[in-house]
């Protein structure tokens, strides 16, 4: 279990983190969504121990990382940008990783190599974007720690090889004790993949759920009534994170029970009612623009 407690990363008068404070379980997908410079990268660097937090502290199986190669053996950080040696080959940077995890496989990132049909002679300077963060991942997952944490996993590859390395993560937490950690700006991959989604805004995490029970809590409806009196009541009685009116038809995107905003809905006597499932997206853009960060603010 990764245990994030109350941490706060300063660079110069830039507050990176801002007391930040989750829990991520073992043998689950967590995925880390943010805005722009929400923090997710410094969060995963502080996690891995690459950073030191100005406050507050991180465990790795109630280890402090920081300073502790115990807590660190269990953990595998994969940055955005590809960092390989200078003219290495996937095989220098195979036989790199061989001692510096002792549990690193390498028959297995040979075979993977191969299906991959990257050539493991050829100087990865040469390697396209893609190429170069398939290489990454296949090394983060011999390297056959407990905790894998992923920057921006999925960018760069095509639609087959962001299938393909969801189905090795998957394949490894049946498999292993498994815990991969991924940042991403992609909110549909995150949503096909992660069990678990901490929400990164100006530095704090304004939540950190279970996709499917926040999913069940967050409901966004379309519906039609007559009175604007009770469209107003309506609106006033749910908790409305987000909603916009075109014509006579109102959407709403709130939080609550189903079937008390259901009761609450038909209670105005609704021409026409619908409740939609929402996509990650569609919470992230609710969730945010309560915190601040409107579009209509940014554009209008």
């Amino acid at each position: 279990m990764i245990q994030i407690d109350n941490v706060t990363k300063i660079f110069d008068d830039i507050r990176a983190l801002d007391r930040v404070t989750a829990q991520i379980s073992e043998n689950s997908i967590f995925g880390l969504v943010g805005t722009n410079g929400a923090g997710k990268s410094t969060l995963l660097r502080v996690v891995a121990g690459v950073l030191k937090p100005e406050d507050g502290n991180v465990l790795i199986d109630s280890m402090p990382v920081w300073e502790n190669p115990q807590a660190k053996e269990k953990i595998c950080f994969i940055p955005d940008t590809a960092c390989f040696f200078q003219n290495a080959t996937a095989n220098v940077m195979r036989d790199y990783y061989k001692m510096i995890y002792q549990g690193f496989d390498t028959s297995r990132f040979d075979d993977l190599i191969e299906k991959f049909s990257l050539d493991p002679k050829r100087k990865l300077s040469t390697f396209s974007k893609g190429m170069k963060k398939q290489v990454s991942v296949l090394l983060g997952i011999c390297a056959n720690t407990e905790y894998l944490l992923c920057d921006e996993t999925f960018d760069g590859l095509d639609p087959v090889m962001r299938q393909t390395v969801k189905s090795l993560f998957a394949a490894e937490i049946m498999n292993r004790k498994f815990t991969p950690v991924i940042a991403s700006h992609s909110l549909r991959e995150i949503e096909d993949i992660c069990d678990h989604v901490g929400l990164l805004h100006k530095g704090g995490i304004l939540f950190a759920r279970d996709l499917d029970e926040m999913k069940l809590g967050i409901h966004k409806i379309q519906c039609v009534i007559p009175e604007p009196q009770q469209e107003e009541e309506l609106l006033s009685e749910l908790e409305v994170l987000q909603h916009d009116k075109r014509g006579s038809l109102l959407t709403i995107v709130v939080r609550g029970n189903y079937d008390e905003v259901q009761y609450k809905i038909q209670e105005k006597q609704p021409l026409f009612s619908e409740i939609l499932p929402l996509t990650l997206e569609e919470i992230f853009i609710s969730e945010t623009e309560v915190a601040g960060y409107d579009i209509k603010n940014l554009v209008f």
